[in-house]
C-alpha cells in the first residue's frame, strides 16, 4: 500500500524533528525517510535538491517561527517586560521546557555551518537586535543593550546544550526565569 500523501508543510515539520535530533551531517536519507514516513523518491519529489533542499525548507520554517513567535512580540505594543514574557513563554514551549534540541545549535557545526551560514547569521542578528531594541526601550544605553542581548542569546543557546547534555532541563528553565532581570534589569 503506498504511503498516504501528506502536505509539504507536514513533511517539513517531520524533517524539523529529524534535523533537531540528528543534526545536518548525521541525518541520513534513510533517517529522514523514516522520520517523514516517505520513501526516498517521495522525498525527492518534495525536495528535488535533496538533503540540502530539505534543510533549507526546515530553516525557512524555523525562521518563520522566529518571526511570528519572537520578533513580532518583541516589536509589538506593551511594556518591555510583558513582551519579553511572551517571548519567554514561546521559547519555553518551542524547546519543550529545555528537553528539545535547538536546530540552530545543530546547524552551526559541520557542513551545515558552511552551507547555511548566511541564513543562520541573519537569524542570530535578528534575535540579538530584537532583544537589544527591547532593552534600549527600557532605557539601557545602546552598547550595553547590545551586549545584554548577545549574552541572552548565548545563555539561551548554551542552556539548551547543557540541559540536553545533562538530561535535565533545569538549566534552561533557570536561564529563562533570569532573562528579564539579565536583559532589562
Amino acid at each position: 500500500m503506498p504511503a498516504p500523501l501528506i502536505s509539504r508543510e507536514a513533511v517539513v515539520d517531520r524533517l524539523l524533528g529529524a534535523f533537531r535530533r540528528f543534526g545536518y551531517d548525521a541525518a541520513s536519507l534513510g533517517q529522514l525517510s523514516s522520520a517523514t514516513g516517505l520513501g526516498r523518491s517521495s522525498l525527492y519529489h518534495y525536495f528535488p535538491g535533496g538533503k540540502e533542499d530539505m534543510a533549507r525548507a526546515v530553516l525557512d520554517r524555523v525562521d518563520q517561527w522566529v518571526q511570528e513567535s519572537v520578533l513580532s512580540p518583541l516589536a509589538a505594543n506593551g511594556t518591555p517586560e510583558r513582551r519579553l514574557s511572551q517571548v519567554i513563554a514561546a521559547l519555553d514551549d518551542y524547546y519543550g521546557g529545555g528537553t528539545e534540541a535547538c536546530l540552530f545549535g545543530n546547524f552551526v557545526v559541520g557542513d551545515a555551518a558552511v552551507l547555511f551560514h548566511d541564513q543562520l547569521s541573519a537569524t542570530f542578528h535578528q534575535l540579538i537586535n530584537g532583544l537589544a531594541l527591547l532593552a534600549r526601550e527600557k532605557g539601557i544605553p545602546a552598547r550595553e543593550a547590545q551586549r545584554r542581548a548577545e549574552d541572552a542569546v548565548v545563555r539561551i543557546q548554551g542552556a539548551l546544550i547543557v540541559s540536553r547534555g545533562l538530561g535535565d532541563p533545569a538549566t534552561f528553565r533557570r536561564v529563562l526565569k533570569e532573562l528579564p532581570k539579565d536583559l532589562l534589569g
